[in-house]
């Protein structure tokens, strides 16, 4: 039960965080266009996609329910369940003309675009990150082969 709550927890601090970053992306874009105000039901679509979008995050990327699954598949399995949610959240929140099939291209050939530019910046954290451990991994095995010396 522990566990569980623990990850409740991080689900919402992670939606929360997903939230704050989506509106002040849309207040920018608002900014850029001249808008002066933020409709409601954009701010309920940023939050559903939010909502949705941790989630799947918590459960792809996560040990919570796959245990072992490649990077992948895992990043397969992302984009085959948020990619039909955040649609249905633009439609039903209107984000753009939902008759208009250019506006459907656009909006999937904007989200294939930032789930490439995401994926390709978690790859380059995860190498720095991992090169930095290998190294310090190095360190200490290097100093306690010397304590044994």
């Amino acid at each position: 039960m522990k566990k569980f709550l623990k990850g409740v927890v991080e689900w919402k601090l992670s939606a929360c965080a997903i939230f704050t970053a989506a509106v002040f992306f849309y207040l920018l874009i608002c900014l850029f266009f001249g808008a002066r105000q933020v409709s409601t039901s954009t701010l309920w679509g940023l939050f559903w996609a939010s909502v949705a979008g941790s989630l799947f995050q918590a459960v792809c990327f996560s040990d919570w329910i796959i245990k072992k699954l490649r990077y992948t598949w895992r990043s397969l399995l992302f984009v085959a369940l948020f990619l039909p949610a955040l649609s249905l959240i633009a439609w039903r929140a209107d984000w753009f003309p939902a008759d208009q099939a250019g506006a459907w291209r656009l909006f999937i050939a904007i989200f294939f675009l930032i789930f490439l530019f995401m994926t390709v910046g978690f790859d380059i954290y995860f190498q720095f990150t991992g090169r930095k451990y290998d190294g310090l991994i190095g360190q200490y095995r290097r100093k306690k082969e010397e304590e044994n010396s």
